[in-house]
């Protein structure tokens, strides 16, 4: 449907950025710049062994085997619950991940199976060179830096009121 009245510009709130300054100095959308331009380098591996990111994620959180509950694979791997349910059955049906028995019966525990851990290895083996690219062009100090001023402002943040 064509209209010939013009759009309307709202004018915001003073210091409030619109336009091209909001999108280059939001935060928000330079967090989303910066994770979509990084994990692009990794969703490829991930792509070769037709695993989703997340898949990915879980992967890691239980490379060290140690078996974890479903709510401490979700914090741990930013992921919201339904969303792992689907995972977990998915990587089941692969044969990456296996129940274990629990004290708890409403704790739902999981651990790899060594095909689980095999691709994992293969995957780390992969994009180690990718890390380490992202690692060395960046600077490993400012990483590190960059790293801790991230965790320090996610703990910040939860600590905010809502």
């Amino acid at each position: 449907m064509k209209t010939d009245a013009e759009p309307v510009k709202q004018a915001l709130p003073e210091g409030i950025p619109s336009g091209k300054d909001y999108y280059e100095r939001s935060l928000t959308v330079a967090l989303l710049r910066a994770r979509e331009s990084t994990m692009r380098r990794f969703k490829k591996y991930a792509d070769a062994h037709n695993l989703s990111l997340p898949q990915w994620r879980v992967l890691r959180a239980l490379a060290d085997g140690e078996a974890l509950d479903a709510g401490t694979l979700c914090q741990r791997c930013v992921i919201l619950p339904p969303s792992l349910t689907r995972i977990l059955r998915a990587m089941g049906e692969r044969g990456l991940i296996q129940g274990v028995s629990c004290s708890d019966a409403r704790r739902h525990m999981v651990t790899l199976t060594p095909a689980g851990q095999a691709l994992f290895q293969s995957l780390v083996v992969q994009s180690e060179a990718s890390r380490r690219e992202i690692d060395s062009a960046f600077g490993h100090e400012r990483m590190q830096t960059l790293l801790d001023m991230l965790n320090e402002l996610r703990d910040l943040t939860d600590g905010l009121p809502d």
